[in-house]
């Protein structure tokens, strides 16, 4: 287990503005030339350089994406997408959550570009799942980005300390201590996620 404190190197700020500006497309297509990478830009226009998760991670990861999106097809207003997503947020910022989901509605206002690279709107939706090496004050800040760029809902998800942050526009966030189940009512009805589930690695 001594190990797993290794499991993913901590992000690298990488300060590229105000000698490099890049543009959403300059941004997707770096992107596209680092796929060993993780790749995110602050608002301030610096990169944010991140390795592939670890294994425990990962697999983590999966079980979140997999319930998320069963539910989304059975409720069937929105799509479910995973953590090689970027999405170009208002205040100029691109983030890849873990785990979002956003209503159709908004994804049919996009043009057939801008749903190939990556996607200018924030999530409805977004969940962060903390790995061993990612500082929590960070991930914090992160889920009040999403939600000062209009995010409806986000869960900061943290295995370390078997505790689930909650996010929403206009309250606090709630902090629940190692719950067995967690409720994306009402932006997501019926959706509801087994958490003991993915507290201890199954491998």
């Amino acid at each position: 287990m001594q190990s797993a404190v290794f499991e993913r190197s901590s992000p690298i700020l990488f300060r590229t503005y105000p000698v490099i500006n890049f543009s959403n497309k300059e941004l997707y297509d770096l992107c596209q030339i680092n796929k060993e990478l993780k790749i995110e830009k602050t608002s301030q226009g610096n990169l944010i350089i991140m390795s592939p998760a670890g294994g425990e991670t990962g697999w983590r990861n999966s079980e979140i994406i997999t319930a998320l999106n069963n539910w989304a097809k059975k409720d069937g207003s929105g799509i479910v997408f995973d953590s090689s997503t970027g999405f170009i947020l208002p205040d100029g910022s691109m983030r890849s959550p873990d785990a979002a989901w956003v209503r159709y509605e908004r994804l049919a206002m996009l043009t057939q570009e801008q749903k190939q690279r990556f996607l200018p709107l924030c999530p409805d939706f977004v969940i962060e799942l903390r790995s061993f090496s990612d500082r929590l004050d960070i991930l914090k800040e992160k889920m009040l980005e999403y939600i000062n760029n209009g995010a409806r809902l986000g869960w900061l998800i943290d295995p370390q300390n078997r505790q689930i942050y909650i996010y929403q526009a206009e309250t606090a966030p709630v902090c629940i201590d190692n719950p067995d189940i967690i409720s994306g009512q009402p932006l997501l009805p019926g959706f509801k996620f087994n958490v003991s589930e993915i507290w201890k690695p199954c491998f």
